[in-house]
């Protein structure tokens, strides 16, 4: 009767807490490794560069000499590290397929514009 339960619980801890429990630590090691220079994303979907790191704050700058503060766990994710060279980003961006442009013509309008004329 109660091996059910204690299954039940087992099954919910490998499948939600645990993997909940490592995205969490993955979260809070890439806001400690925050440094002046990195490109990071917020969790609001804005872009800036790191100007500096405080204890809980982080110094973004998202525009020439416009800077604003955030909370560190507001950082979603940083796109290029500061230390890293400059060779492997110009690597990681070719890599990237590059979509091709299309040219879409403008539909034509099922509209029919009629004017009485005097």
């Amino acid at each position: 009767m109660v091996l059910p339960f204690i299954l039940i619980i087992g099954v919910m801890y490998l499948l939600v807490i645990r993997p909940q429990q490592k995205r969490r630590r993955e979260a809070l090691e890439l806001q400690n490794k925050l440094g002046a220079g990195d490109e990071i994303v917020t969790i609001g979907g804005l872009h800036g560069t790191v100007v500096s790191v405080e204890d809980d704050v982080v110094t973004l700058e998202i525009a020439p000499d416009v800077q604003v503060r955030f909370a560190r766990p507001a950082i979603s994710r940083v796109i290029t590290r500061a230390d890293e060279p400059a060779a492997e980003a110009a690597e990681t961006v070719e890599a990237e397929p590059v979509a091709a442009t299309e040219t879409v013509e403008e539909p034509v309008s099922p509209v029919v514009e009629t004017r009485k004329q005097d």
